[in-house]
């Protein structure tokens, strides 16, 4: 009975309450505390986040450490609180800080090795070209500190004062010559002094060839006997004629844009730069560009840009990136699956380029640089640059060359001549085999207009390059003008001594048809490619940056580079790439535009004749 009596006591109403409220308290309590720690834990991840960002929090993030790269890092970081990151998908430019170490990028004569390596070098190739018998063009392309400033053969040309004036033309409203000249001296420090067009204090190093070859000689002396003018400054009043070559050389040594705007920045502290870093993507909000995604060492990782994200990764990367980031054609971009931040179709369109072709001659003297490749004489040289930078390591050998015009009424230069007392076989893959001078010709401002595509969402992927050579009849003729009128100056008296048989095209090669024929055989890229993210106005659909360099569509985005050229100048795109980079760095910094009118630019008294 007790045992009832308990059992009822124990199953009351009111106990039963009680001990449903007690288990309701605890696990409100319970589900509390864990909403508690649930919020710690969010504001917890989010202070983190918040921290790391912070970390890697830049005012300015730079995409390419290459001819424009190292000069936007240098310029910015000017302002000590400006703070910015340079990422460089390649190695550095030194070896444990040496340059002599990494002589196959610092001596001048060895610029073929980085052609060949892919360590420092893009290694790019074209799809098979129609209109040149279905050749694949191979395009290397720097992949290091320096970019391309580190690989190429240190022409230092500007272009033509016309090229300019017809990209404000095109759109570049503010990109006329008047406005780009003082960017060009403000670069320079030229071993003549400066003067109306050469700059004297600024750190680009420019000079001129020392070592006088006879060849080099005979090349000018044949081109005024041809009836051409002789220029004392290609890159000055007259770009018109043939002279000596400016070079990107200092004290024996190339002086790329890692050597004369990045080392000088590097003790800096608010500049961070890193090597061996692939930028995979840029980091938007809606269309506001904050930061982008990188990879490093194998670990995906992200840096911030309060200010602007700035792509300077060159002609072919630059246009990438912004379609792996979603800003391109969208219907190419849906394909592939990319989530479309921005319809803008000018992205990769345009894509122009430089070619040109070798005409050979075997030389009757010893005098060439057959011999200085012979074992014995490659270690000679290379030892006596590395002891003091001189000799004949300390030049590209590129020491003169030329502009003409191809035919009357043209109203200026569209022929260049790079002279060389050396052959050169397949880029300087295939060694020389006999002593043998030749002329580097080509047009420069072809007709023809190709483009580039992704191949895939893979960052890793290389794009599909599509230059579209030879597509116009107009570059056919020309480059058979090219040919006629270099095998006339070859013809000069100035060569008699030196000439032997014609090597290439050969005596064998006449006829149009025969000289159009070995034109598609054997022309090559002159490693220019440009304009494909051409600079332009909003209301035009096929530009893709304004004239202040900010991509149209999004915010806080700009492309800096020799892709943002409307059109291709008429010469070497180093030194033009320069100049938009220091000139952009004044437009980023809000400073009005520095200009000088009325520059005297030679022009032919008549244009009824050729020369």
């Amino acid at each position: 009975m007790s045992y009832l009596i308990n059992g009822v006591k124990h199953c009351s109403p009111m106990n039963q309450m009680h001990k449903v409220t007690g288990a309701l308290f605890k696990a409100c309590l319970l589900r509390n505390t864990w909403r508690i720690k649930e919020q710690q834990l969010k504001i917890s991840r989010a202070l983190s986040q918040l921290s790391s960002e912070k970390a890697n929090s830049y005012n300015y993030v730079i995409v390419g450490a290459g001819s424009a790269g190292c000069v936007l890092a240098n310029r910015l970081t000017e302002d000590p609180h400006s703070t910015v990151l340079l990422l460089e998908a390649g190695p550095k430019d030194t070896l444990l800080g040496s340059k002599r170490l990494l002589w196959k990028i610092h001596m001048p004569a060895a610029l073929t090795y980085n052609l060949c390596d892919e360590k420092y070098n893009w290694y790019y190739h074209t799809t098979s070209q129609k209109h040149m018998d279905n050749r694949i063009m191979y395009w290397p392309r720097g992949r290091v500190w320096g970019g391309s400033s580190s690989l190429n053969a240190m022409v230092y040309i500007r272009g033509h004062a016309e090229d300019y004036n017809r990209w404000s033309r095109e759109g570049a409203i503010g990109w006329d010559y008047d406005h780009c000249l003082p960017y060009f001296k403000k670069a320079q420090t030229h071993e003549l002094g400066s003067d109306q067009y050469r700059g004297g204090k600024g750190p680009l190093y420019v000079s001129r060839g020392k070592t006088n070859h006879p060849l080099h000689q005979a090349f000018l002396d044949a081109t005024q006997q041809a009836g051409y003018p002789f220029t004392d400054d290609m890159n000055g009043y007259q770009q018109e004629g043939f002279g000596w070559m400016d070079m990107t050389i200092h004290q024996g040594k190339r002086w790329s844009t890692a050597s004369a705007y990045l080392h000088p920045a590097l003790s800096r502290p608010n500049l961070s730069v890193t090597e061996k870093t692939l930028v995979t993507k840029i980091l938007f909000q809606g269309t506001k560009s904050i930061g982008v995604e990188y990879v490093k060492n194998g670990q995906t990782e992200k840096a911030f840009a309060s200010k602007e994200v700035i792509l300077s990764g060159g002609a072919i990367n630059s246009p990438q990136l912004l379609m792996l980031s979603g800003i391109g054609n969208a219907d190419d971009l849906k394909k592939l699956g990319i989530p479309v931040v921005c319809h803008l179709p000018g992205v990769g369109q345009n894509l122009q380029d430089h070619l040109e072709v070798y005409v050979q001659h075997k030389c009757t003297k010893p005098i060439t640089l057959y011999s200085a490749q012979k074992p014995v004489n490659m270690a000679r040289i290379g030892l006596e640059w590395l002891w003091k930078f001189t000799g004949e390591g300390a030049t590209a050998h590129l020491e003169s060359g030329g502009f003409i015009r191809s035919q009357p009424g043209v109203p200026h230069p569209d022929i260049q001549f790079h002279f060389l007392p050396s052959q050169v076989i397949d880029h300087g893959r295939v060694a020389s085999t006999m002593e043998a001078y030749q002329v580097h010709v080509g047009p420069m401002r072809s007709a023809s207009v190709g483009w580039l595509k992704l191949k895939s969402a893979d960052p890793k992927d290389h794009p599909i390059i599509e230059p579209n050579y030879m597509s116009a009849e107009r570059d056919i003729w020309e480059f058979r003008q090219c040919v006629k009128l270099t095998r006339e100056i070859f013809a000069q008296k100035a060569f008699e001594k030196f000439r032997g048989p014609e090597i290439q095209p050969g005596n064998n090669v006449q006829s149009d048809k025969e000289i159009d024929a070995f034109i598609r055989q054997k022309t090559d890229s002159a490693y220019h490619p440009s304009c494909t993210c051409k600079m332009g106005q909003p209301s035009d659909g096929t530009a893709v940056v304004d004239p202040q360099t900010k991509v149209i569509g999004v915010e806080n985005l700009r492309v800096v580079d020799a892709s943002i050229m409307p059109s291709i100048v008429s010469g070497n795109l180093n030194a033009p790439t320069i100049m938009i980079a220091e000139k952009a760095a004044d437009i980023i910094k809000g400073l009005p535009s520095l200009q000088e009118k009325n520059v005297p630019v030679y022009k032919p008294k008549t244009l009824e004749t050729q020369r």
